[in-house]
């Protein structure tokens, strides 16, 4: 199976406030807001939705092809991605743009506030499904808008099973954007503050999108994640951290791993196991490509939490 991982190609800036944001916003001057944060640490990290759910892939023994549009600053990222074990024939870079930004702080209770600069992601509608060969599965993850539908629409024309994975950008689409992308998808996965916005602004409750859809799978960060389909609910627990380091790139490490169970043709409740077995690994390092481990750790990993398991002894299929 051929997997194709859309989404942004960014890099993080990571700072840390020593407290908690809430202790400063004053409910009853929430009508304007002027706050700085004085922050302890910053670190420049390789990211981006994209690099980092096909990153947890490789990890997995799969080669996933990135297709996503960089800066001129790509360059060494590139390199870096291809000695992981992705190929990035489908990243296209573009001339006189730098990668897209993240710059994020994160408080003592884990609550992050950030800020996004789209740059060279901005062009992602240059490339198209129609150009791939062979694409066996796909996830649209958070990217350029436009994009976005775009790419949900090739998909559906082209009859790719796709994930829809709008995340932060659920806040800057439109209703009939968000419903673009959840017609036709295999899977929609959304954290549980995603799915109130994709409600509220599609006008579409759980059981409409599970018309449209095959599951959608919600994360709810310490709390696990929940898989439902029209034959019902499964709740999946999260894989305890040996130690929290950073949330960054979390989601995305569960949704490679939730992709590597679709790859091998497990259920929906086992590849969210999965899911949360690689987001942990994620949660215990700063950015969200830092970690590393290999099959036989992570199934030793998964094991441990879930029990005895069908997983391969190799991740090769």
């Amino acid at each position: 199976m051929k997997i194709v991982v859309t989404g942004s190609i960014a890099f993080d800036y990571l700072m840390s406030f020593p407290g908690r944001f809430t202790e400063h916003f004053l409910p009853e001057h929430m009508q304007r807001v002027s706050l700085s944060f004085l922050v302890d640490t910053m670190d420049k990290r390789r990211g981006g939705c994209g690099p980092n759910i096909a990153y947890t892939l490789a990890l997995l023994g799969e080669r996933p092809l990135l297709m996503a549009t960089a800066g001129e600053d790509f360059g060494e990222y590139r390199q870096w991605l291809e000695a992981a074990g992705i190929d990035t024939s489908l990243a296209k870079e573009i001339a006189g743009k730098f990668c897209a930004s993240f710059f994020c702080s994160t408080d003592q209770a884990n609550n992050q506030i950030a800020s996004f600069y789209t740059g060279a992601m901005a062009d992602a509608g240059q490339l198209s499904f129609r150009t791939v060969r062979d694409c066996g599965f796909a996830i649209i993850a958070p990217n350029d808008p436009g994009a976005m539908i775009q790419y949900a629409d090739e998909c559906r024309t082209l009859a790719i099973p796709f994930i829809f994975d709008p995340g932060q950008q659920c806040a800057r689409m439109s209703g009939e954007e968000l419903r673009g992308g959840v017609i036709g998808a295999t899977i929609v996965v959304v954290n549980d503050y995603e799915l109130e916005l994709l409600r509220q602004k599609t006008g579409l409750s759980e059981r409409d999108i599970l018309d449209q859809v095959k599951a959608m799978i919600v994360t709810r960060g310490e709390h696990g994640s929940s898989v439902l389909t029209r034959d019902g609910r499964v709740d999946v627990p999260a894989v305890p951290p040996h130690r929290i380091v950073d949330p960054t790139g979390v989601g995305d490490a569960y949704r490679g791993g939730l992709m590597k169970g679709l790859a091998l043709g497990m259920p929906y409740a086992m590849c969210a196991r999965l899911g949360s077995v690689a987001a942990t690994y994620a949660l215990e390092h700063l950015g969200g490509l830092s970690h590393a481990y290999t099959w036989s750790e992570f199934r030793k990993r998964y094991e441990e939490h879930f029990g005895s398991s069908s997983l391969p002894a190799s991740p090769l299929r």
